[in-house]
């Protein structure tokens, strides 16, 4: 467990977990419990389950139920319980599984891993303890992944770890599947190698089009961006904000590239999706012409 990045707060409750007084819990990243499980050499008294493969009361009357009802030999502990994925469980199966934590308190303890908290019904939520798991911090990541980086011997530049940090979102295991993929192209991993194995265009690239749409000809322009870009591998409201322009013309462009991307929701045509884009770049541009006049 002391490899984890990141949830100290939630790690440090390991020295109440170890102890006699376990709770029951409900968690979320299933890595966390593993370790746990390993350092506490709970394996041999443990059942791991993953319940979105069968969610119906049938697991939980069969295998739950017949494994919470016998009793440790000569450890002392409680038996463990992990379900995974447990908020794919229907209500009448976490209903079961209710009377089975209540009946079946004295020797054993469950650990209900699920990713949306309100599909666990109330009555379990108030017997658990819950931990919550938001995003790494940015510091956290890069340190980790500079770490991975020096083992393995992938060269690994600044702008390269803030663009797997800006990919990932805080997702440890997406950084990493995303190093590994671009340190197989035998390339430096910089900004480049990371957004070319995401398959988006870089920043400057993308900055560069903005540039060309807000001081071309619209004809020149949209050409431009029918053959450069994508509306669903580009931010333009994230790029919009980097723009050096009064804010007044800003809040003006993003409410129309909000209304671009609610069409986009509704399955709109992308290529006329990338005109309207265009069109509101152009707008911009002849106000803020106006206003220099």
């Amino acid at each position: 467990m002391g490899d984890l990045m990141g949830h100290e707060a939630i790690i440090n409750t390991s020295s109440v977990a170890s102890q006699i007084s376990l709770p029951w819990e409900i968690a979320s990243p299933t890595t966390l419990w593993s370790a746990w499980n390993r350092q506490n050499k709970y394996h041999t008294c443990c059942r791991k389950l993953n319940t979105s493969d069968d969610r119906g009361i049938g697991v939980v009357r069969e295998q739950v139920l017949t494994f919470a009802s016998t009793k440790t030999l000569f450890s002392g502990k409680f038996k463990l319980i992990i379900l995974d994925e447990a908020d794919a469980m229907t209500k009448d199966a976490q209903n079961a599984l209710r009377r089975i934590i209540e009946k079946f308190s004295e020797n054993a303890r469950f650990c209900l891993i699920c990713n949306y908290l309100s599909k666990i019904t109330q009555a379990i939520q108030s017997r658990c303890t819950r931990f919550r798991f938001p995003p790494l911090q940015k510091s956290d990541m890069i340190t980790r992944l500079s770490e991975i980086a020096k083992n393995e011997s992938v060269q690994l530049t600044e702008d390269g770890k803030a663009a797997l940090y800006r990919f990932s979102s805080g997702d440890m295991r997406a950084a990493i599947n995303l190093l590994q993929s671009a340190s197989l192209s035998g390339q430096v991993v910089d900004e480049a190698t990371v957004y070319a194995c995401a398959g988006y265009p870089a920043p400057r690239e993308m900055r560069s089009l903005l540039d060309w749409c807000l001081n071309e000809p619209f004809p020149s322009a949209l050409k431009s961006a029918f053959f450069h870009c994508s509306l669903t591998q580009v931010n333009f409201c994230a790029l919009t904000l980097d723009l050096k322009m009064p804010d007044n013309v800003k809040v003006g462009l993003i409410t129309m590239l909000s209304d671009v991307e609610y069409r986009m929701s509704c399955g709109a045509s992308e290529k006329l999706q990338l005109g309207a884009v265009c069109a509101a770049l152009a707008s911009a541009k002849d106000f803020l012409g106006a206003l220099e006049a």
